[in-house]
């Protein structure tokens, strides 16, 4: 589902700490030389081809400053749009559209760079099995609007948080006392939740010994394209629950399709949220 809870607590909190941070009520150029019962007209441009995001939130700053201002748009978060396409229509106070401004326009450049970054990502993969997936390395505090733009750019969520599934990774192989007795575990922790099971491993050996523990998805660390190949023929002829495969590490616009191609099921890479380029978004005034 691409739906946001736009009007939740946490999502108006993010709007508000936006606006404060540009000292939306304290516009001094704004009060100085636009009188405070101006109308105007304006409209927002896309200066490149996108996948649009951040309608709703650019809504939700202009009406965090004057619910009266009118935004209207025939567009839809998720929609591919050219370069030159006028997204939103605005008609209000000119000081509201001046002030909300530069913190709108941030939300829609950022968000709508992760969801065209993200269909990229997914363009490349079609009419394989797999899919692209996000990771937990995203901007503090902002995560919730970055996988929401994930989604937008055809996407899906990888875990939200440490808590939503079980994700046994080398750090916790190298440090914890308890791996030995895995499948005891893990059979005990399945009695009391019904949460995912996903364990790394970083060669097929460890593979094959984490099948016997029956987990949901096993993570390819860093394999190279022969070893995933192998990966997903041990996993086909292993007598037993046949885990997902997902591969992470070292995935790029350049050797995603390849990787899909090996027959694993998902691709986790942290390069949607992390490594992508600012859409670029004008407003423009009318002429009165």
């Amino acid at each position: 589902m691409r739906e946001l809870a736009m009007n939740s607590k946490e999502t108006r909190q993010i709007v508000l700490q936006a606006l404060l941070e540009d000292t939306f009520d304290q516009d001094i150029t704004t009060n100085l030389l636009v009188p405070k019962e101006k109308i105007s007209e304006a409209y927002m441009i896309v200066k490149e081809d996108a996948v649009l995001c951040g309608l709703k939130i650019a809504k939700q700053v202009f009406h965090r400053i004057d619910k009266n201002l009118k935004f209207n748009t025939s567009f839809s978060d998720g929609d591919k749009v050219k370069k030159g396409t006028k997204i939103a229509f605005l008609k209000g106070k000119t000081r509201t559209i001046l002030t909300g401004e530069r913190t709108a326009l941030n939300f829609l450049g950022y968000l709508s760079g992760i969801a065209t970054n993200t269909n990229r990502f997914a363009e490349k993969v079609r009419h394989t099995k797999a899919k692209i997936l996000d990771t937990r390395k995203t901007t503090p505090c902002l995560r919730k609007l970055e996988k929401y733009a994930v989604r937008c750019g055809g996407g899906v969520n990888h875990r939200h948080n440490l808590n939503e599934m079980v994700l046994i990774k080398d750090n916790h192989r190298e440090i914890s006392e308890h791996l030995d007795e895995l499948v005891g575990i893990l059979k005990k922790f399945r009695k009391i939740s019904t949460k995912s099971v996903i364990i790394e491993v970083d060669t097929l050996a460890q593979l094959r010994r984490v099948l016997k523990a029956k987990p949901d998805i096993v993570l390819l660390d860093n394999m190279n394209n022969r070893q995933m190949r192998d990966a997903v023929k041990i996993v086909k002829a292993f007598k037993g629950k046949h885990p997902l495969l997902e591969a992470s590490g070292g995935v790029t616009l350049k050797n995603v399709r390849s990787i899909a191609k090996t027959g694993v099921d998902r691709i986790s890479t942290g390069a949607l949220t992390h490594t992508y380029k600012t859409v670029d978004v004008s407003m423009e005034i009318l002429t009165q």
